[in-house]
């Protein structure tokens, strides 16, 4: 597939903007995330590219929200959800859409845009938060997964495999 060119790359941060946009604004609960997106969408009147992608980041981040409140409470025990700034629990719960739940982006390069996007909208104690969350979660997620394939976690806890 090789390496994303730039007007990709200007894609999928306007996708992570207009994806965080409509997440944000649906917490308030006047209209779902996907209609928002549609209406940021046809608004902006632009890039495919980037309402395609940003659709994909919407649907992983709703269908998946209360598995991914779940995890923010246990990566982030300190900050309960619900008492999280509207603007970070958006940032989390979308970066988390993204980088868990959608395999179109490396997840150490979808981390280190998610952690520029929430110091940009929220600042340095949002940054740290979304970098910690995001990078205990890609770990405790790849380590699962290397469980899965091999058995190797069972298996060194004297557990036979399969």
């Amino acid at each position: 597939m090789g390496r994303p060119g730039r007007e990709q790359i200007r894609s999928r941060r306007r996708a992570r903007r207009l994806a965080l946009a409509s997440i944000f604004e649906a917490d308030f609960g006047q209209r779902t995330a996907e209609a928002v997106l549609e209406r940021h969408v046809a608004e902006s009147q632009g890039d495919p590219e980037a309402a395609r992608f940003a659709r994909q980041l919407v649907a992983a981040t709703v269908g998946n929200r209360d598995q991914i409140d779940q995890q923010i409470g246990q990566a982030a025990t300190q900050y309960p959800v619900v008492q999280l700034a509207r603007i970070d629990r958006a940032l989390l719960r979308t970066a988390l859409g993204e980088v868990l739940h959608s395999a179109a982006t490396p997840a150490r390069v979808a981390i280190a845009e998610w952690v520029e996007l929430a110091r940009i909208y929220s600042g340095d104690p949002a940054r740290r938060l979304m970098n910690g969350v995001l990078g205990r979660l890609v770990r405790g997620a790849a380590a699962s997964t290397a469980e899965l394939v091999d058995g190797s976690a069972n298996e060194d806890a004297g557990v036979p495999a399969g």
